[in-house]
């Protein structure tokens, strides 16, 4: 099935910032995540910092060499990391599933009861 990141854990290479005044939309260069405040982080991508939210109750978070995004409460059409493309979670009310296509969060499956365990995403009819 799909591959859930509960706690996105987005890795930085060697860009590890704590937003220092940096928005969406400011220009960047090359790749990586920063916290931008407890419930964004953002994403350097095609030059441009975009915004990503982290809707879950652990927000956004630095810890060691990565950013911890938890998307846990994201909605059907916020953005999405790179490193999530293709990659599932379960709807905040457990009813749907969503996935990450093309930078932003679809939902892909409407569930009885949607489960999570580690990266393994359960959808039952």
């Amino acid at each position: 099935m799909n591959r859930a990141p509960v706690l996105f854990s987005l890795l930085l290479g060697s860009l590890l910032l704590s937003g220092c005044g940096t928005q969406a939309g400011d220009s960047c260069s090359g790749s990586g995540y920063l916290c931008a405040s407890e419930k964004e982080a953002l994403e350097c991508r095609d030059k441009v910092w975009r915004a990503l939210p982290c809707k879950g109750p652990a927000g956004c978070s630095v810890s060691a060499q990565s950013i911890n995004c938890d998307m846990t409460g994201n909605v059907d059409g916020d953005a999405c990391a790179a490193s999530a493309e293709g990659r599932g979670l379960c709807t905040a009310d457990r009813k749907a599933v969503l996935e990450c296509r093309m930078g932003t969060l679809v939902q892909v499956k409407t569930c009885s009861a949607c489960t999570m365990s580690g990266d393994l995403v359960t959808c039952n009819p």
